[in-house]
């Protein structure tokens, strides 16, 4: 109660995931009323119940979405219940009938043409089985009312609020881009101090873990945005612009590969810091380097975040690169005098070096 009571106090003082939730909750029930109020009260057809409850369920989180599954729940209920009437009228017998049209019903559901509707041609059957007699008459009367039940949720989804998710498209990509931003700072802090502990080593890499599940999310968050604006008559009242395919898709790249560099980058620290390490430790002048270089590369993170989510500062953003690149070509410098013969050093210092490059070239690349 305490949780829900707190989501009914965001949904009231601000915009956000609660408000979309409940304003998506009353639409539904919205639909459903309108249906039920023409076709039960007002008509009094014969199937009535069968409007609310496509409407309701058509109430879906994108106008489009509720489009799509709008023209496969149809297609799953007509033929559900097509081929419920006709083996009902043929053998006269309920139970028989179930035991032949259930199973080619749930066969039917399958078909990758209907997606997630399928599941609704053995529903559409069913209520045609087990609702009295059946007659080409009634199932009519239930395929029109499943047709006006679509209309209408699809209606109410697209005239009243239709949903548009942008503020949440931008808040992850920050959210991620940020997160990055201070796991680089917090290995680099470590590096450059010295600090080589197991335990916080493995909590760096568990927070680059988690950071590659954040970029999916952005990536998916990204893919919801667009489809919202699909079809969405609210767009053009806002005058909502749809989303940069460059700048977002940018991005989402430039975050993979800064997901991947971390993921790198803490591996190693861990491994090298590992009491029983398999990996030798820097040396302490090129941790240091090192740590610069990470320290550079989230300071060019976060102007990126920026340039593309908030302030311009395409300038900034340009120097920083530059200035990453150098650093970068004295890292690799001082990498070549100091490697040993060693292989498990070359390939430490090697792995570091080419996570550092990559990540570099997509900056680069980015802010051109």
């Amino acid at each position: 109660m305490s949780a829900a009571a707190h989501a009914a106090r965001r949904a009231w003082a601000e915009p956000g995931r609660e408000r979309d939730l409940a304003v998506q909750a009353l639409k539904a029930a919205l639909a459903a009323w309108v249906a039920w109020a023409v076709a039960g009260w007002w008509l009094r057809a014969p199937v009535a119940f069968v409007a609310p409850w496509v409407a309701v369920v058509l109430v879906e989180s994108t106008v489009y979405r509720s489009i799509a599954h709008g023209l496969q729940q149809l297609g799953a209920i007509a033929a559900g219940t097509v081929a419920a009437t006709a083996v009902g009228l043929l053998l006269h017998d309920t139970v028989a009938a179930m035991a032949v049209v259930l199973p080619l019903a749930m066969l039917l559901g399958q078909w990758r043409r209907l997606g997630s509707q399928g599941i609704y041609a053995a529903t559409g059957a069913l209520f045609v089985l087990t609702n009295g007699t059946v007659s080409a008459m009634t199932s009519a009367a239930r395929l029109g009312e499943a047709l006006f039940g679509a209309a209408v949720g699809i209606a109410v989804n697209a005239l009243v609020r239709p949903p548009l998710y942008l503020r949440d498209t931008e808040a992850v990509l920050r959210d991620a881009t940020e997160e990055a931003h201070d796991i680089l700072r917090d290995v680099a802090d470590g590096l450059a101090a010295g600090h080589w502990d197991a335990e916080e080593a493995g909590a760096w890499h568990e927070r680059a873990l988690r950071l590659h599940r954040l970029v999916g999310q952005a990536r998916s968050t990204v893919e919801w945005s667009r489809e919202s604006m699909r079809g969405n008559l609210r767009r053009r009242r806002t005058g909502a612009a749809p989303l940069p395919e460059r700048g977002y898709d940018d991005a989402l790249v430039v975050l993979d590969y800064a997901a991947v560099h971390t993921a790198g980058v803490t591996r190693t620290v861990l491994e090298a810091a590992a009491e029983d390490r398999s990996a030798p430790r820097p040396h302490p002048g090129l941790a240091r380097r090192y740590a610069e270089f990470l320290c550079r590369t989230a300071r060019a993170l976060r102007l990126y975040s920026h340039s593309r989510f908030g302030d311009a500062c395409e300038d900034e953003l340009r120097e920083a690169v530059r200035d990453l690149r150098g650093t970068l070509a004295e890292l690799r410098r001082d990498l070549v005098r100091s490697t040993t013969d060693d292989p498990d050093e070359v390939a430490t210092y090697g792995t570091l070096l080419a996570q550092a490059h990559r990540l570099s070239d997509r900056l680069l690349a980015s802010a051109t």
